[in-house]
């Protein structure tokens, strides 16, 4: 049952392919950040799914994030999210990111709950 609270946890490690260098967002081997906001929507998301009808599931409509502090290769990452808000479809997330050594990132993300198959449907459209 989807219900305010539900938290989420995932994590992962800063590896080459995930710098801002190999991404191009960046010219250095730090974890790039939209790998940390990736690892978040990533986090939401798995938080909420299991928790929705069967032919529902979620996408992301906005994120307002803070990357505050750099994260070398080989450092383990985790992100952590929180949902604080559910209104009709939105639901809206609060969300932080970790290394080894404390607080990389932090914010808000939100997102809507769609039926798979018609927001499917409706974008595969846009291809006739």
């Amino acid at each position: 049952m989807l219900k305010e609270g539900i938290k989420g946890c995932i994590e992962t490690v800063a590896t080459n392919e995930k710098t801002a260098k190999a991404l191009g967002s960046g010219g250095l081997d730090v974890f790039a950040t939209p790998m940390m906001i990736s690892l978040m929507e990533e986090t939401c998301f798995k938080s909420v799914d299991s928790e929705l009808e069967a032919e529902n599931t979620t996408v992301g409509i906005e994120v307002n994030i803070k990357h505050l502090a750099a994260t070398p290769v080989g450092m383990k990452v985790r992100c952590e999210s929180e949902l604080i808000k559910i209104e009709n479809r939105a639901l809206t997330f609060t969300v932080k990111a970790y290394d080894e050594k404390g607080l990389i990132g932090e914010g808000v993300h939100q997102r809507f709950i769609v039926q798979r198959e018609k927001f499917q449907k409706k974008a595969n459209e846009k291809l006739m």
